[in-house]
């Protein structure tokens, strides 16, 4: 039994894509149209969006900045203006920073905190009242395979992780019982900007499209949490759950560091 309505049938879905400028964002914007579904895209580049938007009259493209409480407040109430209901929800905004515990900066520290996990809430403030009132639709929060277990390099990236899971669990508990569908997809290595700066061996790399078609077999499924590839994150969510000093052990054999 599914947790979720199962999401297959796009033709004429109004989806709001937020990070939809570059990486899994664009891949999906682009399946979701061949799909046949009205698109809003945002993100903080308006150059950016428009190439993903293309030719797409119907498509609205709508910059905003994640970190401020008032662009998703504008950008909500222009949405609202030209559509009927909003359907879909995804959160893929995010930012990345290799760091290690002596590279440690509170400027590192806000800025990928403000990105990753108040511009979830930011988001989820702004949409649910509107979701509430429609009685339907559904949320995607965008988490990471990294927020599951500590991982080297990813001191500040994967606490935001995690506490995006952990978010994404409790709205399931308040919004699922009213009728909102809310799923969180937990990549693994994606070959994006943010993950070119690695400097190490990726394992199971995947492109932007896969991961894209991933996220949508998810939600066809209606998936709580949709991770990928299956490969990869089957045998982390095991490793998560052994004990410390074999997890330890482990992490540091398999990633060199």
């Amino acid at each position: 039994m599914s947790l979720n309505p199962r999401l297959r049938d796009w033709q004429g879905r109004h989806v709001w894509l937020i990070g939809a400028g570059h990486g899994i964002g664009a891949a999906l914007a682009r399946q979701l149209r061949a799909a046949g579904a009205v698109l809003a895209l945002s993100g903080r580049s308006e150059d950016a969006l428009r190439e993903v938007a293309g030719d797409d009259a119907g498509c609205m493209v709508l910059p905003l900045d994640v970190t401020r409480e008032q662009d998703w407040q504008q950008a909500c109430g222009q949405l609202l203006q030209r559509w009927p209901r909003i359907d879909l929800v995804v959160m893929l905004a995010g930012d990345y920073r290799a760091v290690r515990a002596w590279q440690l900066t509170p400027q590192l520290a806000r800025q990928m905190v403000d990105v990753n996990l108040l511009g979830v809430m930011y988001g989820t403030a702004a949409v649910v009242p509107t979701l509430l009132a429609q009685q339907q639709g559904s949320i995607v929060l965008v988490a990471s395979v990294a927020g599951w277990a500590g991982m080297p390099n990813g001191l500040v990236y994967g606490a935001t992780k995690a506490a995006v899971n952990h978010f994404a669990q409790t709205l399931y508990l308040d919004l699922r019982p009213r009728g909102i569908g809310v799923h969180v997809v937990n990549p693994g290595f994606v070959a994006t900007r943010l993950t070119a700066q690695n400097d190490f061996a990726m394992p199971a790399l995947i492109s932007a499209e896969q991961a894209a078609s991933a996220v949508l077999g998810g939600l066809a499924r209606g998936d709580f949490d949709i991770h990928f590839p299956r490969r990869f994150s089957l045998a982390l969510k095991l490793a998560a759950h052994l004990p410390y000093r074999l997890y330890f052990w482990l992490a540091h054999k398999v990633t060199g560091l």
